[in-house]
């Protein structure tokens, strides 16, 4: 494994810049901006940044 790709598997989302915002449905959207397809979607700010670890560790 080369040195560069165990960097990229040690980082995780605290490394990241991460931004909540509401979206158009009264509901929530969290997401990563440098990860593309890592977002999440909730009823509540708090409950889509814990639902962004989840997909973080998936993409």
């Amino acid at each position: 494994m080369s040195p560069t790709l165990r960097v990229f598997l040690m980082k995780s989302l605290q490394n990241y810049i991460v931004v909540t915002c509401p979206d158009d449905h009264g509901t929530f959207v969290a997401y990563v901006p440098a990860i593309s397809d890592c977002d999440a979607w909730r009823q509540m700010p708090d409950e889509a940044r814990t639902e962004l670890v989840y997909v973080f560790k998936i993409t």
